[in-house]
C-alpha cells in the first residue's frame, strides 16, 4: 500500500480480482462455498499462475521458465 491517492495502490490486486470475477465467479452459480473454493483454487493453480509473466523469472511464465531450465539441464 502506498500513500493515500497514489494511483498504483491496488492496481495489481484489482486486475487479479477482475480476472477472477470474469473467469470464475461470473461463469455459473455455485451451490456451496466449498465448490466455489475449489473452483477458485483450481483456476489460480492451473491457469493464472502458469500464464502470468513474473518479474523474478525474467518476465517469463513459470511454464516457459521450467522448460528453459529442463532443456539446459538435459544438455548438461
Amino acid at each position: 500500500m502506498g500513500k493515500v491517492g497514489a494511483c498504483g495502490d491496488n492496481a495489481a490486486m484489482e486486475s487479479f480480482f477482475a480476472l477472477l470475477q470474469r473467469n470464475v465467479l461470473d461463469r455459473q452459480r455455485w451451490d456451496t462455498r466449498e465448490q466455489l473454493r475449489i473452483a477458485i483454487v483450481t483456476w489460480i493453480e492451473r491457469t493464472y499462475r502458469r500464464r502470468r509473466r513474473q518479474a523474478r523469472l525474467g518476465r517469463l511464465t513459470p511454464v516457459e521458465f521450467e522448460a528453459m531450465i529442463n532443456t539446459a539441464a538435459a544438455a548438461a
